[in-house]
């Protein structure tokens, strides 16, 4: 019986959408950027847009975020 998406591993979960990138033949730094972009937003969503909560969560200063968000193009 397969699983449910949402009860498999994060490593299985990544495996999955790594599988559908490859064949699709995503460049690795579209679908890095695009991870970047997408982990971002929600780190700071989940932070109410507070830059310096969501960089502490990130692990990265909040230049870092900033310079990334430039970068991404994110608001």
């Amino acid at each position: 019986m397969q699983k449910k998406f949402e009860d498999l591993s994060l490593h299985h979960k990544m495996e999955i959408l790594t599988e559908e990138l490859v064949e699709n033949e995503i460049q690795i730094k579209e679908a890095l950027k695009e991870f970047e972009k997408i982990y971002i937003e929600t780190a700071t969503k989940k932070h109410n847009g507070n830059k310096t909560k969501t960089a502490e969560a990130l692990g990265i200063h909040r230049n870092t975020l900033y310079n990334l968000c430039k970068t991404l193009k994110i608001k």
